[in-house]
C-alpha cells in the first residue's frame, strides 16, 4: 500500500469514526508498514488536505459542473488529495496525481461507476486550465468564518492573520533531551549517527529541533530513551513551575506524560512525581514513557481530576493541572480541531474550575499551582484564573520566570499564539499558596 492510499483511508477514517486525525494517522502509518520516506508524504498528503479543505472546495467549485454537495464523499477525499498535490506541492508532477487519483477512485469508489471517469476529468482541467485564488480568509487558510471571527476577539486584528498562516504550516518535530541520560551535545551527535538532521532549539534549553526523521520510535536513540517528543511550549510551562530537587509533585492530567517526564528532569531524578489519568489505558502510556526514559521518582495513577483524594491534601510543593480544553492552540497539529462545533467549548470552564478547585487542595502552604491549556479562549484561560482566584483568596499570581526573548512577565500569566515564538498556542498561569 502506497502513502496516497494511506492518507485517504486515514481521511474517510477520520470522516467516518471522527476520530483525531495525529491518531488515526499514527495506527494506519503502524498498520501498512510505510518506510520513512513513503510515512512521511502520507502525512503531508493527510495534514495537508485537511489544513486546506476549505480553500480545495473552493478549487473544486470553480472544476465542478455539478454541486459540490451532490459528490460522494470518498470521491470528494480523492479529489481533495489530487488537488493538494497539485496546487500545493511543487515536486508531484501533475500526471502522476491524476493517474493515481484515478487509481484510488476505482478501487474505493466501485458502487459510483461514474467516479474515475470524473476524477480524471476535473484534475486533467485543474492541471490545464487556471483557477482563481481565495482572497476571502475562510477560504484562503481553511477557517470556518465563525472560528476566524472568535479568534481575532482573543488575539486582535493585527495578530490574526499570522497566526491563521502559522496553523496551516507544518510544525517543527521538537525534542527534549533527556538529562538524565545524556547531554544536548550527545544526543545532537547520535541523532546525526542515525540520519537525523538536528538543532539546538532558539531559546530553550536541552531541547533540539529535528528534520528528516520519519517514525520517530523506530530511531534508536528513541528506544534508548535518550530523548521524548514535547512542544517548547509546554516545557516552558514546567519551566516556569520552578521545581527543585526533591520535590513532591502531581501531575493532575497527565497523559501522555510530557510534563512530568520534563518535571523529573528538572528534580534530577530526585524526589516524587505522582502523574494521573481518568483512563486505564492512558495511565499506563504515562508509566510505559517513564519506563522508557529510566524515570523511577513516577508513579502513575488512573485518577479523576475532579474527585478529591484525602491522603494528598496540603500533601504537594507543586501541582501541575494542564486540563482538557479546546484545543485551539494545536490546530497546526490536529488540523480538524478547527472544524469542530464551537458551542460543544461552552461547559469546559466549568470543568476546568471544578479540577482547579480541587487541585488546590492538595498544594501545602508555600507551594505552587501551575494552570495551562492549550487553546487561546480567554474564558478557559484568564477566566478561570479569575474565577478561582475569587473563591480561594490564599492564592495569588506569581510572576513567570521566562527566558530570552520573552519580555519580563509580572501578570502570572501568558498566552503564546501561533506564529510568534515557534510554538504551538498556549497558556499558562502560575498561582502561589500563601504560606
Amino acid at each position: 500500500m502506497g502513502a496516497r492510499e494511506t492518507a485517504l483511508n486515514v481521511l474517510i477514517a477520520c470522516r467516518k469514526e471522527g476520530g483525531w486525525s495525529n491518531g488515526v494517522l499514527k495506527e494506519y502509518l503502524q498498520r501498512d508498514h510505510l518506510d520513512r520516506r513513503d510515512a512521511a508524504l502520507a502525512t503531508r498528503l493527510c495534514y495537508g488536505v485537511l489544513q486546506n479543505r476549505l480553500k480545495l472546495d473552493f478549487y473544486l467549485q470553480q472544476l465542478l459542473t455539478g454541486k459540490l454537495k451532490d459528490l460522494h464523499p470518498a470521491v470528494r477525499d480523492i479529489l481533495h488529495l489530487g488537488l493538494y498535490q497539485m496546487r500545493q506541492m511543487d515536486k508531484i508532477p501533475s500526471s502522476a496525481a491524476v493517474n493515481e487519483s484515478v487509481d484510488l477512485a476505482k478501487k474505493y469508489c466501485k458502487k459510483q461507476r461514474y467516479a474515475p471517469g470524473l476524477v480524471n476529468a476535473v484534475l486533467r482541467k485543474a492541471a490545464n486550465e487556471p483557477l482563481t485564488e481565495p482572497t476571502g480568509w475562510q477560504e484562503k487558510y481553511s477557517h470556518p468564518q465563525p472560528l476566524i471571527d472568535m479568534l481575532k476577539n482573543y488575539v486582535g486584528k493585527d495578530r490574526i492573520e499570522s497566526m491563521l498562516q502559522a496553523n496551516n504550516e507544518a510544525p517543527d518535530t521538537v525534542v527534549q533531551v533527556n538529562t538524565l541520560k545524556t547531554t544536548a551535545a550527545a544526543l545532537l551527535a547520535r541523532l546525526e549517527e542515525e540520519g537525523v538532521a538536528a538543532q539546538p532549539h532558539g531559546w530553550l534549553r536541552d531541547c533540539l529541533v529535528l528534520s528528516g526523521t520519519g517514525n520517530l520510535e523506530k530511531l534508536p536513540a528513541f528506544r534508548e530513551g535518550l530523548f521524548y517528543v514535547q512542544d517548547a511550549a509546554a516545557k516552558l510551562s514546567v519551566v516556569c513551575a520552578g521545581l527543585t530537587i526533591g520535590q513532591n509533585v502531581l501531575d493532575c492530567c497527565a497523559a501522555p506524560g510530557g510534563k512530568s517526564f520534563a518535571a523529573a528532569m528538572a528534580m534530577e531524578g530526585s524526589g516524587s512525581i505522582t502523574s494521573c489519568d481518568v483512563h486505564p489505558h492512558k495511565a499506563e502510556l504515562i508509566a510505559n514513557g517513564a519506563a522508557r526514559l529510566g524515570i523511577g521518582i513516577l508513579h502513575a495513577r488512573c485518577r479523576d481530576a475532579t474527585v478529591f483524594v484525602p491522603e494528598w491534601e496540603n500533601a504537594m510543593d507543586t501541582v501541575i493541572a494542564d486540563v482538557p480544553c479546546s484545543g485551539l492552540g494545536i490546530i497546526r497539529k490536529k488540523p480538524d480541531i478547527r472544524y469542530k462545533n464551537l458551542q460543544e467549548m461552552a461547559a469546559l470552564p466549568t470543568l476546568q474550575l471544578q479540577i482547579l478547585n480541587n487541585q488546590a487542595r492538595y498544594v501545602r502552604p508555600g507551594g505552587v499551582l501551575l494552570y495551562s491549556t492549550c487553546t487561546l479562549v480567554r474564558e478557559e484561560n484568564e477566566g478561570v484564573v479569575e474565577s478561582f482566584l475569587k473563591e480561594n483568596t490564599n492564592f495569588r499570581l506569581e510572576k513567570l520566570p521566562l527566558p530570552m526573548p520573552f519580555p519580563e512577565n509580572t501578570s502570572g500569566m501568558l498566552t503564546l499564539v501561533p506564529g510568534e515564538y515557534d510554538t504551538d498556542g498556549f497558556f499558562i498561569a502560575k498561582l502561589r499558596r500563601n504560606p
